[in-house]
């Protein structure tokens, strides 16, 4: 079968499953790291998340260079027609000096694009989907401060997409042009007292002089509602660059639909050695809805219909409880 027909047949399979809705109360940014979350904005979310950065490389082997300049990481997100699917641009801008530093000096001014990408991400599995099993026990403060061993499932989503690289491009290998595919698989945890670790398989420019391999690790916790620190790895390899960068850094939530940011990258090695220091923000518009269920409530409303279920049973079981106390009570009066 046509590699890109299976791709579309696999796409076609993941948006005929159901799930559960994705959209949070405030936003759910993918930065500052830049490993992508498993799960999407929600329907008719549109987001946006921006981040310019200084950059500073130097190349210490022969021949000896030095890049310094700026650059933004940027995309654009929706969530479309699933609350599991999101549709989304993303890139990297960078303009810098590139400087041999050799017995010969010389500059050159470079700019570009680093990546762009289009791509489609969906939701393929999520283990905390069932509202009823994460509800907390009321009853009993032990069983809410257990392990919760379902956290050690990840949800999983997986991304389809395409990079578009300009002729000539002074950030790609030679040769590399047009659209090429990306794919990735997008893994996370959530585990409780406010950490989230997530893991990116990434598979990208495939078919090119520089089809390379990526992962990224990122963990992250969050301190309260507010602030959240992070650390992350990320590990490139192909034919035309290898690198293992670290980022570290942290977010602060402005507003439910603001947030603020900033990080810290570098790696161990001179061929070259990198630094960069990025200051970033995230904003969506929500225009989120939750989808009508089978009975035609919301999903809020449904919840709250099963919370006024319970608390109703509780108090029919007490009703008869006290009715079969009476009845008790006329049997004894009898008998004596």
């Amino acid at each position: 079968m046509n590699p890109y027909k299976s791709i579309l047949f696999l796409l076609f399979v993941f948006l005929t499953q159901t799930g559960f809705s994705q959209y949070t109360d405030v936003i759910n940014s993918n930065r500052p790291g830049v490993s992508r979350s498993a799960f999407s904005v929600g329907t008719n979310v549109v987001q946006f998340e921006v981040g310019p950065y200084l950059v500073n490389e130097k190349r210490i082997p022969v021949p000896a260079t030095e890049v310094s300049g700026f650059g933004v990481d940027f995309a654009a997100r929706y969530g479309f027609l699933f609350e599991e699917l999101e549709l989304n641009v993303e890139g990297t801008f960078q303009r810098d000096t590139k400087t041999l530093t050799s017995s010969f000096s010389t500059e050159d001014i470079r700019a570009n694009f680093k990546f762009l990408a289009i791509g489609a991400k969906y939701l393929i599995f999520d283990p905390h989907k069932n509202l009823e099993e994460e509800k907390p026990n009321l009853y009993s403060w032990k069983a809410n401060q257990r392990f919760n061993w379902k956290s050690l499932i990840p949800a999983v989503a997986v991304y389809l997409g395409a990079n578009f690289d300009t002729e000539a491009n002074p950030y790609t290998a030679p040769g590399v042009e047009g659209f090429s595919p990306k794919i990735m698989i997008a893994a996370q945890n959530n585990f409780s007292g406010g950490w989230v670790f997530v893991v990116n398989l990434i598979k990208d420019r495939i078919g090119t002089n520089q089809s390379d391999f990526q992962y990224i690790l990122t963990l992250t916790h969050a301190f309260n509602p507010k602030w959240v620190i992070f650390g992350e790895t990320q590990g490139i390899q192909s034919d035309f660059y290898a690198d293992n960068l670290f980022r570290f850094g942290g977010a602060y939530l402005w507003g439910k639909d603001f947030q603020l940011d900033t990080a810290l990258t570098f790696n161990t090695k001179d061929t070259p050695s990198v630094l960069n220091l990025t200051l970033g923000a995230s904003y969506r518009l929500d225009f989120h809805k939750d989808k009508e269920l089978d009975n035609g409530n919301s999903v809020e409303d449904e919840v709250q219909r099963r919370q006024n279920r319970k608390g109703k049973k509780k108090k029919d079981n007490k009703y008869a409880d006290k009715n079969a106390k009476k009845r008790n009570k006329k049997v004894i009066d009898f008998d004596n």
